[in-house]
């Protein structure tokens, strides 16, 4: 390869470099995460969204423009290195690029995500998210989270459930009018979807098993560690399938997730210092009843009948390190949709998911009711709108099997996979009460 020019176009990713044979010839491009010299030698950090390589230059080796370049490329700049795989155990990875030649693709100015910075402001870095993503533990974060939703349509796939799409503009709620954001459509009243639960009970009915993954919104006024207004859902509904059937597909799901985060995000959870005890099934399960006095024995009492209060739900998970389920939930703590129980028609076939650690709910599935007349007493009795759930009534009228159902939090699991303190962290761009920018 001449030194008098660099070629245009890459032959190799970091990642594949640092797999490559020593005295491999390479071109790299990616973005300089720091600089640092010692003796004659210059060198660099450079990053390409596959991992990270030292660059070694001496001046000796390269053209004029290429030394300067490198000099005077900062932190964030784009570069272009060409240059030769080097065997060097003090290296990151074991291995180091000696520089042939060097160019700057695109100039950064001086690079503004500084510590001081950011303890000067609690605001400073979501209000720079734009940028501070670019950051190791940020970026190892947001790649644990990928691969949480690739291990999702792997599970999904290979136990065929088919991926449908739900709309996320709709006429009625599923967890409860006051969370609802709604929006004028064309001059009629609709909202943005909570779940896409409803659409996938019709949906059974033609594909048997289903799942999605899209956006869903509430509009909860909560300043929790772990609510979000827009977060990501993966949600499943399968035909046929009682509330045990519902139970063993969501520990089925978060052990395929754990897997592959454990197996593909090696370097991630080092770089975050996470360590978390693999979820082995099944989980382990409490009653709502036992909930309670749990939460009661450790100053946070509520009342039979109440959902669980954060701070309940909070001590609670702290009792377990691996998921569990919390089962039995009361009627006047679910929605209207839910199956009751045979011997207590005030309890519900319902669970929540619980992550260990203080971390709290990830998912919430059911039994629906599956008969036309129990559905239509229900919404009667709890005064809904019988106009709204017209076709979602009229499932029932056609062959609507026994069925069952969940809805898991992509950045909930996320946080407790990566050990995250607040829910927003485990967001490319988070949406809270307080934050719509950028």
């Amino acid at each position: 390869m001449s030194r008098a020019t660099i070629p245009k176009e890459r032959t190799h990713t970091i990642k594949e470099a640092l797999l490559a044979p020593k005295s491999t010839t390479v071109v790299l491009m990616g973005w300089v995460e720091s600089k640092s010299s010692i003796g004659g030698i210059k060198f660099a950090l450079l990053r390409d969204g596959t991992g990270y390589v030292q660059l070694a230059c001496k001046k000796d080796r390269v053209p004029p423009k290429a030394f300067d370049d490198f000099e005077n490329a900062g932190k964030e700049t784009a570069v272009v290195v060409a240059g030769t795989v080097v065997e060097d155990r003090r290296a990151p990875g074991g291995k180091e690029v000696s520089v042939d030649n060097f160019a700057i693709l695109a100039p950064a100015e001086k690079w503004p995500i500084t510590k001081s910075a950011a303890r000067a402001s609690s605001s400073f870095l979501y209000d720079n998210r734009h940028l501070a993503i670019r950051g190791r533990k940020t970026s190892a974060v947001l790649r644990i989270r990928a691969n949480v939703i690739y291990a999702t349509f792997d599970y999904f796939v290979k136990n065929g459930f088919t991926l449908i799409s739900a709309p996320t503009i709709v006429q009625n709620a599923v967890e409860g009018g006051s969370t609802l954001f709604e929006l004028d459509y064309f001059g009629r009243k609709a909202y943005l979807s909570q779940s896409a639960q409803l659409y996938e009970e019709a949906a059974i009915a033609a594909f048997g098993k289903v799942f999605i993954f899209q956006p869903a919104f509430r509009a909860e006024k909560s300043k929790t560690s772990k609510h979000l207004t827009e977060f990501w859902m993966i949600e499943a509904e399968q035909a046929f399938a009682g509330q045990e059937s519902n139970i063993r597909l969501q520990e089925g799901l978060v052990r395929a997730m754990a897997e592959r985060v454990q197996k593909d995000c090696s370097e991630e959870l080092r770089t975050l210092e996470r360590k978390f005890k693999f979820p082995e099934i099944p989980f382990p399960r409490i009653s709502y009843d036992e909930a309670r006095e749990i939460s009661a024995k450790n100053g946070v009492s509520f009342g039979w009948g109440e959902d669980l209060p954060t701070e309940g739900e909070k001590l609670i998970s702290k009792q377990f390190d691996v998921p569990f389920f919390i089962t039995g939930y009361p009627l006047s703590a679910r929605s209207f949709y839910h199956m009751t129980e045979a011997f207590n028609d005030k309890v519900t076939r319902s669970a929540d998911l619980i992550a260990p650690e203080g971390y709290g709910e990830i998912a919430t599935g059911g039994q629906r009711i599956h008969d036309y007349n129990m559905l239509m007493e229900r919404i009667k009795k709890q005064e809904l709108p019988t106009e709204s759930f017209d076709w979602y009534l009229d499932l029932r009228k056609y062959g609507m099997p026994e069925h069952s159902g969940f809805g898991i939090g992509v950045e909930r699991v996320t946080r407790w996979m990566c050990g995250l303190k607040h829910i927003r962290a485990a967001s490319l761009f988070p949406r809270t009460i307080s934050r719509i920018k950028p």
